[in-house]
Formats: C-alpha cells, structure tokens, sequence
C-alpha cells in the first residue's frame, strides 16, 4: 500500500467506445487503474475481483449471444425468428484471482460459440487485464479487440466489443445500486486518496462504504468519487442513496475528518452512534509534534484510548495534558473538539473496540473485500495498540 492509498474506479459510458466520462456513482474506472498504478492483484476467495470478475463474464457472454441471436433478451424481435436463448448452463472457470463459477447461455439451435469462454475451456488467464481493459478510460474499440486477440487469442468483432462492454456496464450500475441488508451494526466510510487521469493527472478523493454484516462479514456498500471538500450536502445523498437501496439502520458510523457527516448521519438514521477512527486521530495529533516527541506523546496517549471506561479515559487525557498542554496545545485542543465521538467505542469490550475504533479496514478493501470473504477483525492493518 502506498502512502496515496492508490484506488480507482470510475465508469465510462461508451458511444462507440469513445472516450470515457467520469460518473461519480459509478466509478471502475478509479477501482481498476489502482491496479495498474500498484501492481495489485486483486485476488482473493470471495473478494471484490472475484465477484467482479463473475459479472463481467457474464454481462460478456450475455453480450456475445444477443451479437449472435441480434436482439437483446425479452426483445419481442427475436420471437419466431428461428433461433432464440435457451437458459443458461453452470460452468466453474480457473482464473487468476480464483474459481469462479458462471453461467454461460445457450442458444436453442446449439450454434453459438462464446469466444470469451469457450466451449470446454477451464481456465482464463488474464482476467484482471480483461477487467482494466474493458474499463480503463480511453480506450477504442480497436485498442480492446487487439487486447483480447493477445491475451485470449479471441477474434472478437468491434460490434461484439461494444455489445459486451454495453452489458458490463450495465452489471456494474447493477451492483452500484443493489438491494442491501436492512441493518448493519458498523458501517465504515473513509476516502482513499488516488491519482485519476482526466486530460491531466490529479489526486482526487474516492469514498468507501464498507460495512460489517449481522454474520460477522464485510462488504463494500458503494463507492463515490468526491472533488475534495465535500460537506453535509454531499454526505446526505450518499447516505439517502444507501438507506433507499434498503438500509433502515446502522448502529454505529464509524469515520474521520469528513466534515458534514456526522450531521447527515443524524438526519438519515437518527439513532446511528457516530465514532471517530482513533487511528487517525492519532495520526493527526502526530502532525502538531516534533519527531523526537511522538513515542513519548504516543505512550501517554496510549491508556486514553485503552481505558476501561469514558471516565478513566478523561482522567488519563488530563494527565496528557498537564504534561504536553504548554508545549502542543493543538494537540490537546484536537482531542477535547473529538471527544463526543471518539468515547462511544469504549463503551465496548476489547474484541468490539478493536473493530470499530478505526477505518483503517477500508485501506484493505481491493484484496477481499467485495462481499463476504473476511470476518471482520480479520484485517491486517494496523490498529492502535
């Protein structure tokens, strides 16, 4: 992980695979070129590749067949027109981020012969360049179909292509709006920071909804690309857009330095506990000090946020502060401003604090993160200790 948290994911919307057009709600784009910038491969029984990859090659193959039949299902052309689709067959394929298994359609007269999947094929290769290439931003139609002829050796036409990413795009606004579970215990938003080109590179802000399940589990709720700044206005419709895809409830948010959400939260679900990552703030109180201080501000700081109780909490931040008050009074000025919704996690035992007193989870959301894969606590990012 770099210091930049490099994630991306953005949509395009292809007119002939022209070039793309950044769409906050839907952002591949963002997610993808992530890997390219780091190398990452996003792998992982059950995580967020391996989930996305299943509906890519399903949303392809659902775009090879309406190219071969030429009509799109439930399409009242196709009727009586001699051939027509006949379900859908399961088929488990090999492929670099797992086993992945799909459902593949049929066609009645028995002609169609998918190219991304072929007929008795067991393992793909390459999936995750598959994946960047049919998202990644400005790419043509040529540029794809001389991709895929590399690294699948395919012969796809430059129809089929803009066919099939129609259809993958068209998955991932399906999972970008999901039904969701009706409660959550935590959910965790943060923004990872992460270099987009749109004509000029830039960093830009990508929001991460990832929450804990009721069965212990994680899941990435959304994501959303911000400008930077964004306050109560913006938070409001990301959480609007949650709770209208089903969620009536979340017990506890757990987020830091985005300023407007607690206040939105309060509006969306009135009962929500709001609890600022005390990683973070630490981090930030690090900012106001010398080097050569922070292991001595960090041991005093350390039976804060491990107290048994709020009330000891405040006992031993008065004595952090009788002793680094006069020499770093922003640090103990950030503290006191945090303090409402930095205490509610303490309210816990050990096992609940450790997975909520922080976002830091977010930060590992590319290698198995999409569903179910992980119980939560699980993560191996750091927390404090």
């Amino acid at each position: 992980m770099t210091s930049e948290n490099a994630t991306e994911a953005e949509t395009v919307e292809p007119s002939e695979l022209q070039p793309a057009r950044a769409v906050d709600d839907r952002l591949i784009d963002e997610l993808v070129s992530r890997a390219q910038a780091e190398g990452l491969q996003l792998t992982g029984e059950g995580g967020l590749l391996q989930q996305l990859t299943k509906r890519l090659l399903e949303s392809a193959l659902e775009g090879e067949i309406t190219d071969h039949l030429g009509y799109d299902k439930h399409d009242p052309a196709g009727k009586n027109g001699g051939n027509s689709r006949n379900g859908t067959r399961a088929k488990t394929v090999l492929t670099d981020v797992g086993p992945v298994e799909i459902s593949v359609p049929r066609d009645r007269d028995g002609s169609f012969e998918p190219k991304i999947v072929k007929k008795r094929q067991k393992r793909l290769t390459g999936v995750d360049e598959m994946v960047i290439s049919l998202s990644a931003k400005g790419l043509t139609t040529g540029e794809v179909q001389a991709h895929l002829a590399e690294v699948y050796g395919a012969d796809v036409s430059r129809q089929t292509i803009s066919t099939i990413t129609d259809k993958v795009l068209e998955g991932m606004a399906e999972w970008q709006n999901r039904p969701l579970d009706p409660v959550y215990p935590v959910v965790f938003i943060d923004a990872i920071h992460v270099k987009i080109r749109d004509g000029a590179v830039a960093n830009r802000p990508i929001y991460v909804a990832l929450a804990a399940t009721v069965e212990g589990r994680r899941e990435i709720l959304g994501l959303w690309a911000g400008a930077g700044g964004e306050g109560a206005k913006h938070w409001m419709h990301i959480l609007t857009e949650i709770k209208n895809r089903g969620v009536n409830d979340v017990l506890m948010l757990v987020c830091d330095g985005l300023k407007g959400l607690p206040d939105a939260v309060g509006t969306v679900w009135p009962q929500t506990v709001v609890q600022t990552c005390v990683v973070h703030l630490l981090r930030n109180s690090f900012r106001y000090a010398a080097r050569q201080d922070w292991d001595k501000i960090s041991k005093l700081l350390r039976p804060v946020y491990t107290a048994a109780t709020e009330e000891a909490a405040l006992e031993r931040f008065a004595e952090f502060a009788d002793a680094w008050g006069k020499k770093y009074p922003a640090i103990v000025r950030l503290w006191e401003n945090a303090w409402e919704e930095f205490t509610p996690f303490l309210r816990f035992d050990t096992e609940i604090r450790r997975t909520v007193c922080t976002t830091n989870a977010i930060e590992s959301v590319t290698p198995g993160s999409g569903g179910r894969s992980r119980p939560v606590g699980t993560s191996r990012t750091s927390r404090p200790r």
